[in-house]
């Protein structure tokens, strides 16, 4: 990977559908060294021009929800139709070890298996969300390697879902069967991100269940008003395990993709998403400058005791770092 021309190389392999070039692609943005950084950075740019034309859909919902049972039959639904899907699965990383089990092409054994599929487990990290701070690129790789179905996978919920709904057109949160009390338990920020809501599981003796769960929810999102111009936000059973609903969920995606399209809503989607990556990264590529900047480290270990022992607010700790960052370079400018 040292070789600078290889980025021109695999643009083009990469925009000629080579699945292995994609593969490594991905490692290749994935990485957090410096030469690799700028390597990755030389190939999105190659290959930006021929992206942006998939529907991008990220889905979240409780561990044991089923969100890989359902990605999996809706993978096989969408490439029966002759559409090529890419899925990126972000599992979690151990804030112990740092590992993760990336456990998802074991689920999805079928889709896996699937040609027109392309399943790209990948660890969480240290981002909120349960989506890699990479996943934006790599969206855009698959997007140039003809893929013009992306889904996203998120950890589940319980963390910052916004980081999902802010890359990608549309967002689907999928439910259990439940009861008044679990419905009660709603998280009400969580819900209002969705553009559409399935309630999984709906077969055998969890589908009555399943019908009335989505009846209620439906009623429950009335009365948190989510505001869309022309949508009203679907709630519908399905059986991932059975192939229930999941053609009708494909057919409201293409709707609201439709309705986005002729109002301007999809396109101002993408400005915002945009405007949301440039501040992401430029937080991010703030971070790594002060951990790498000589004067904050030799100042960070005495302003982190005296905010740990209490002696110092950490906002000023805070602008006393920056401040250094920001007065040592502009010292080597002048």
């Amino acid at each position: 990977m040292s070789d600078p021309a290889f980025p021109s190389d695999w643009a083009e392999k990469l925009l000629s559908g080579d699945r292995r070039i994609l593969a490594k692609a991905v490692t290749l943005v994935e990485s957090t060294r410096s030469d690799h950084r700028d390597q990755a950075e030389a190939l999105i740019a190659a290959v930006m021009p021929h992206t942006g034309k998939s529907t991008r859909i990220g889905i979240s919902g409780v561990p044991g929800v089923g969100k890989s049972t359902f990605i999996e039959a809706f993978g096989q639904h969408v490439t029966d139709l002759g559409h090529r899907i890419a899925v990126l699965a972000v599992d979690p990383s151990s804030k112990r070890a740092g590992g993760s089990i990336l456990g998802d092409k074991t689920r999805m054994e079928v889709l896996s298996r699937n040609p027109a599929a392309f399943i790209r487990p990948s660890p969480a990290g240290s981002t909120l969300g349960g989506v890699a701070r990479r996943t934006r690129e790599s969206m855009l790789l698959c997007e140039a390697a003809g893929f013009d179905v992306i889904l996203v996978e998120t950890v589940g919920v319980g963390q910052s879902e916004t980081a999902v709904a802010d890359m990608t057109d549309m967002f689907l949160l999928l439910l259990l069967p439940a009861g008044g009390d679990e419905l009660q338990g709603l998280k009400k920020g969580i819900v209002e991100l969705a553009d559409m809501v399935l309630v999984n599981k709906a077969d055998g003796d969890l589908a009555a269940q399943a019908k009335r769960t989505a009846a209620d929810y439906h009623g429950a999102l009335r009365l948190l008003n989510k505001v869309q111009a022309d949508w009203t936000v679907p709630v519908l059973p399905c059986s991932a395990l059975t192939g229930q609903g999941v053609d009708e969920a494909w057919t409201r995606i293409q709707a609201f993709r439709d309705l986005g399209t002729g109002n301007g809503g999809f396109q101002a989607r993408r400005r915002d998403q945009a405007r949301s990556w440039l501040w992401d990264e430029l937080l991010a590529e703030l971070t790594q400058r002060l951990r790498q900047d000589d004067t904050v480290r030799d100042m960070l270990p005495a302003v982190q005791k005296a905010v740990a022992d209490g002696d110092l607010p950490a906002p000023i700790g805070a602008r006393q770092l920056v401040d250094a960052l920001l007065l040592g370079r502009n010292a080597l400018q002048k």
